[in-house]
């Protein structure tokens, strides 16, 4: 039973799609008469069936080699389109923690939209999210990856439009979309143009070409920056990181699954195409470099907000941006055990923060203090979030930045400084915003903040308490690198920038010794932190104006140009006609005679040029 169900695994993004299909039955315009409401218990019921069967498929590819699967898409004239599925430990792994943390995300959206009308299409898109996401994890082609990932953009893009009636939604929704699509558009350039040199987009296929590949490199250049920019998108890193900014104003539960989730899909792409991209140090190049850029920037825009959700969405860039150090200096495994502990512990923490907005109408931490004493079950959970978020032992986050760094010390101690000094400033950033709404004096708006109804609680109380267990789970698995064969070294200064950076968090934000707000003494700098570097005003002066410019400049030439050429001919024509209509008679010798007349008159004067 347990081997058939391993080997029906691809059916697992089936369920959210059978739940998808049958909630859309309760919008407004089809059933009414029971309310939304169903639509959310099947869609939570579909998710169960998904996590129960990865649970049970789960121990059956333990220490087993990959199964690929082929299903055919499509078949006319000759032309085949197969789907190759890769059924492993990893794949498989990978949609437990998609549908589980789906799983929760609903449980708690029951909670959070309660008294919401738009349940249909919420939860349907909910179950869009994840069978994208389990059919990324299964699915073992370049081509098809593709598509899954634009149909999650379009996913971001609806979900985050959930409340469409307020503008700020729907420019929020826009701008998520088109910035993404920046990136979509080099990455199919680069799906395009890989084709015709490997003769494949299968990831095992184009792993065993670039093992023998010889290719030039100037194209192979070219060819691997096209590959990282769609990532570069779909992780929010510099400069297409303003997406998850924006994608902030959607509902809490969509963003659950989205920080924790969506945003590592395009991680998940970079890491199966680490052997062709290898071939290109250019790209790699680029991959740590935007990596850092982005870790550090993220983290210091990230404490330079007010706004909950904006603080988080940063620091989901900054750490992607370790993601791409991982990635782009070739430690995969690091890479995929810090993914697997950051989706849990940003899960939690906007879980938390998700929370408090709930009740307390607002997510400006300058109007938020006093919560410990009201909500203290949720304050743990903040807690423990935070610690399995940073480099604090035992937790999960310290085991996956500790691989890292243990990676790096010889050949890029530079890059162990960057990340040294990210799990600092995220320690700052995150007990600063533990400050500023559990500590301190009450607030107009913390007056009266109890804790959440139990669907909102409880989810977030299972996600803290698989946090913590996570590494206990994780050396079941044999899957935490040994800590005999760690740098000791590496892992106290984890240790010390983790504390250090708690610490001055502390110091600033918990304790009543600084006065709150806290102004830096350069006014500038603090500006160009808390308006995101100026990188939206730098995109409205290029590339938003640039297309303005363009387009209004093709406008003209339309208007102008093409129709004016049209409108030329079409009066000339109908003046044309009108004069001609005047010598009309209805009399055909008249009209035979003057066919003659003209035929003898150029008859005259081509004999008259030959002679």
């Amino acid at each position: 039973m347990l081997q058939f169900l391993a080997q029906t695994a691809w059916f697992i993004p089936c369920y959210p799609l059978i739940g998808m299909v049958l909630s859309l039955l309760w919008t407004p315009s089809i059933i009414r008469r029971t309310g939304p409401r169903p639509a959310g218990y099947i869609n939570l019921v579909t998710t169960l069936c998904a996590f129960l069967h990865g649970v049970l498929s789960f121990p059956s590819t333990w220490h087993q080699p990959p199964q690929y699967l082929t299903i055919t898409w499509l078949e006319v004239s000759g032309l085949t389109l197969d789907i190759p599925l890769e059924l492993s430990t990893t794949t498989i792994g990978a949609g437990l923690v998609i549908t589980s943390l789906n799983l929760l995300a609903q449980i708690y959206a029951i909670g959070y939209l309660e008294m919401d009308w738009g349940w249909a299409r919420f939860f349907a898109l909910m179950a869009l999210f994840e069978t994208g996401m389990c059919s990324l994890a299964l699915c073992n082609s370049l081509f098809f990856s593709y598509i899954i990932l634009e149909i999650l953009t379009l996913a971001t893009y609806l979900i985050v439009g959930t409340w469409f009636n307020q503008s700020l939604v729907v420019t929020g929704a826009r701008d998520a979309f088109l910035t993404k699509r920046v990136g979509d558009l080099f990455l199919l350039m680069g799906v395009l143009a890989i084709f015709p040199l490997a003769g494949t987009w299968d990831y095992r296929e184009l792993a065993i070409w670039a093992q023998t590949a010889t290719v030039d490199p100037t194209l192979m250049a070219w060819l691997g920056l096209g590959l990282v920019a769609g990532p570069m998108g779909k992780c929010a890193q510099f400069p297409l990181h303003l997406w998850l900014d924006e994608a902030m104003e959607g509902p809490v539960p969509g963003t659950i699954l989205r920080n924790s989730v969506v945003v590592s899909t395009g991680a998940w792409v970079l890491i199966k195409l680490s052997p062709v991209i290898s071939l290109s140090p250019l790209a790699l190049t680029t991959m740590i470099g935007v990596g850092s850029i982005t870790a550090i920037g993220g983290t210091l825009i990230a404490i330079a907000q007010i706004d909950i959700k904006r603080a988080l969405s940063y620091s989901a860039s900054s750490y992607m941006g370790l993601i791409f150090i991982a990635v782009g200096t070739q430690h995969l495994s690091a890479a995929l055990l810090l993914m697997l502990t950051y989706a849990l512990a940003m899960a939690l923490l906007i879980m938390s923060t998700g929370s408090i907005i709930l009740n307390t109408i607002t997510q400006d931490l300058t109007q938020l203090g006093g919560l410990w004493s009201r909500r203290p079950i949720t304050g743990l959970c903040y807690l423990v979030g935070a610690a399995g978020l940073i480099g604090l032992p035992p937790l999960g986050s310290f085991w996956a930045l500790l691989e890292l760094i243990d990676s790096l010390w010889a050949e890029h101690p530079l890059l162990v400084g960057i990340v040294v000094l990210v799990n600092a400033l995220t320690g700052l950033s995150i007990t600063r915003e533990f400050g500023l709404i559990f500590a301190g004096a009450r607030q107009q708006m913390t007056v009266r903040a109890p804790e959440n109804i139990w669907l909102v609680t409880l989810p977030t109380t299972l996600l803290a308490g698989t946090t913590i267990h996570l590494p206990i789970i994780l050396q079941r698995l044999g899957l935490l690198p040994q800590w005999s064969a760690l740098n000791h070294a590496a892992g106290l200064l984890l240790v010390v920038s983790s504390i250090v950076g708690c610490a001055v968090g502390v110091w600033f934000y918990v304790s009543d010794r600084i006065p709150k707000p806290i102004q830096l003494p350069w006014v500038s700098v603090q500006n160009f932190f808390a308006f995101d570097m100026y990188t939206p005003t730098l995109y409205r002066s290029s590339i938003v104006s640039g297309v303005d410019g363009i387009s209004r400049l093709t406008d003209w030439l339309d208007r102008t140009v093409v129709d004016g050429v049209a409108n030329w001919i079409a009066r000339t024509s109908v003046n044309s006609g009108e004069i001609l209509k005047y010598g009309n008679f209805g009399q055909t010798q008249l009209y035979l005679l003057t066919i003659i007349s003209g035929v003898f008159v150029i008859t005259l004067l081509l004999l008259r040029s030959l002679l």
